[in-house]
């Protein structure tokens, strides 16, 4: 029954709640200004934190428009390689990369919808330099550059050939060299010649992987077989 002189609680109480007493005190000022970092270290590695944060949805902003047709396509390709080249730099620190974790559970614990920008930062390519339009590429069939963007997509390939031969496996290695190749070959045709996505897979692969980071003996023999796959398909396209 209820007691009519009991003191009546202000709130519901759980069966988990606790309940609060007058002689708690406040011992944070509210004036006082609150900092996220004790010391210059901690400050720097929220800084760059923030920075791949804005990084992240800046880039996905660019797709989007970029997918509009709302920017040009040289703006576009220049401010993303800008935007890849910021994320990159900020990652290479080792404490800003240890705290960042990898994409996706950096994505999950700030709750970020980005999912254009998830995908370019996986490859790690503009969408022009990945895709070219059918106009780019065909721009250059017949004319006297095509030659020379034929030269160099082969000295690509066999350049990648030549590192995984002498066992130079590392990403900081083969993923210039992968990256080139598909700009030379993009040059040449735009045609989706057989396992010609297989570049980009081992783009992405690669991009996921640390600078000094080693690709395996087997994962180095299915480079070897999809890019020789790869190559043969380019020469297909020359006829």
């Amino acid at each position: 029954m209820y007691a009519p002189h009991s003191q009546q609680l202000a709130y519901a109480p759980t069966p988990y709640s606790y309940t609060p007493t007058s002689n708690l005190s406040v011992t944070i000022n509210p004036d006082e200004e609150v900092t996220l970092s004790a010391n210059a270290a901690e400050r720097d590695l929220y800084e760059s934190l923030a920075e791949i944060y804005s990084i992240v949805t800046t880039l996905d902003a660019l797709e989007r428009a970029y997918l509009k047709d709302s920017i040009p396509e040289g703006e576009y390709t220049e401010t993303c390689n800008r935007l890849l080249k910021q994320y990159k730099s900020n990652l290479a620190d080792e404490t800003v990369s240890k705290a960042f974790g990898d994409l996706e559970s950096f994505k999950l614990e700030w709750n970020m919808e980005v999912p254009r920008a998830i995908e370019r930062l996986k490859l790690g390519l503009p969408a022009t330099i990945e895709a070219p339009t059918t106009r780019s590429a065909a721009q250059n069939q017949g004319s006297a550059a095509a030659a020379t963007h034929i030269v160099a997509a082969s000295e690509n390939f066999i350049t990648l050939f030549d590192a995984i031969k002498m066992n130079m496996l590392s990403k900081d290695t083969l993923h210039p060299i992968l990256v080139e190749t598909i700009q030379a070959v993009n040059k040449v045709t735009d045609t989706d010649f057989d396992s010609k996505g297989k570049i980009v897979q081992w783009l992405i692969t690669l991009n996921q992987m640390r600078a000094a980071e080693e690709l395996s003996l087997e994962q180095a023999r299915e480079l070897q077989f999809d890019m020789n796959q790869a190559y043969d398909g380019f020469k297909s396209t020359l006829g």
